[in-house]
């Protein structure tokens, strides 16, 4: 058998006058492989004598451990060595001038925008700003909304329930409408109201046309004389206004909502024989918006004589309202966060498209 000091002495010659990577390397395949010469060795040993099988087993154990650890310390070292000369190869002068950058100017977004829009409108027409907390009890999003326990928007499937209950054992969910916000404000509040409640809404739906969160703005006006001329009336000004077309026709079909009776849903004239969407125009009619009078349920709710008040209610998508006036096809794209959809679709900060100022084409 070889001699464990002249081979240790011979293998640490060569590790350390390697001066690089792929040297070492071959040299840890050559001595410590599957073939190198120290594993053959160390198959040597099953034809020696329990004694000397004892003593030679060790030292090549050691002489192994020895040049194991001798070439991870070269290797860090060359890895050094490599690094250090990056470093200065690569190296930046920051003394020479700095590159010309493409500016990145910020876009709003267009539900920012159209909830703007609406807004606007709806201020012009003497409506009021009300806001309400995105998570909910099931008092406010259904029980004071006349919405019973059996009803489909309660399930699971359709409503995000949250784990944990308040503080009065209620509860809690991501409200699945901006409605809670009318019923809170006529509890705090006397007669007659005429507000929006614009905000986030949330529902278990994503498709081209639903997202998990959406935006919706919903109307509430409640006074003496309040009916449903004024309704047909608020929408068809909303939408010639929107839409910015003044010939505009609108129509109301029956529907169903717990919380209003009776209900409407409201349609937009539109055509789609071509493979863009034009409103306001052709022999078709689409789904814009829902309304109704206000439940005397909901009235008494809020501790409210129906006897002597009556008053509507209105609910728009914002999301599907924008995807209609901007061309948008998919709601999905509205929250991917990617810069360049903001890019084509957003709006100038200094050349905000508003209502007084003259909309963007």
């Amino acid at each position: 058998m070889i001699d464990t000091v002249i081979l240790e002495k011979e293998i640490l010659s060569a590790i350390n006058s390697a001066n690089d990577q792929d040297i070492i390397e071959k040299i840890r395949v050559e001595e410590l492989g599957k073939k190198g010469r120290i594993s053959l060795l160390m198959k040597e040993l099953s034809h020696l004598s329990p004694e000397d099988k004892k003593e030679k087993g060790s030292k090549l154990n050691n002489l192994k451990n020895i040049i194991s650890d001798s070439i991870s310390k070269k290797k860090n070292e060359l890895v050094d060595v490599e690094l250090n000369k990056r470093l200065l190869k690569e190296r930046v002068d920051v003394s020479l001038p700095v590159q010309a950058q493409q500016t990145i100017t910020g876009k709003i977004h267009p539900v920012s925008q159209v909830m703007d829009e609406i807004s606007e409108i709806f201020g012009s027409l003497g409506y009021q700003i009300n806001e309400g907390p995105d998570i909910e009890t099931e008092h406010y999003n259904f029980n004071a909304l006349n919405i019973p326990e059996s009803h489909p928007a309660r399930q699971m499937h359709d409503t995000f329930y949250l784990p944990n209950k308040n503080i009065n054992d209620e509860s809690l969910v991501l409200r699945t409408h901006t409605s809670p916000v009318q019923v809170r404000t006529m509890e705090k509040e006397e007669p007659p109201y005429k507000f929006i409640s614009p905000g986030r809404t949330y529902r278990c739906d994503s498709d081209q046309t639903h997202t998990p969160m959406f935006h919706q703005i919903e109307g509430l006006v409640v006074d003496e004389k309040t009916h449903l001329g004024h309704l047909k009336w608020t929408l068809e000004t909303f939408f010639k206004s929107f839409f910015e077309i003044d010939t505009i026709k609108i129509q109301l079909r029956p529907s169903y909502f717990p919380f209003t009776e009776p209900s409407l849903e409201v349609d937009v004239l539109c055509d789609r024989s071509g493979s863009v969407l034009k409103v306001g125009e052709g022999s078709d009619w689409l789904e814009v918006a829902g309304a109704g009078m206000v439940h005397s349920e909901v009235l008494k709710a809020a501790n409210i004589d129906p006897n002597k008040y009556q008053g509507f209610a209105f609910g728009l998508g914002v999301d599907r309202l924008a995807q209609l006036k901007y061309g948008i096809p998919d709601l999905r794209t509205f929250f991917n966060g990617d810069v360049r959809w903001l890019n084509h679709y957003g709006f100038s900060f200094l050349d905000i498209p508003t209502l007084s100022r003259g909309l963007k084409k």
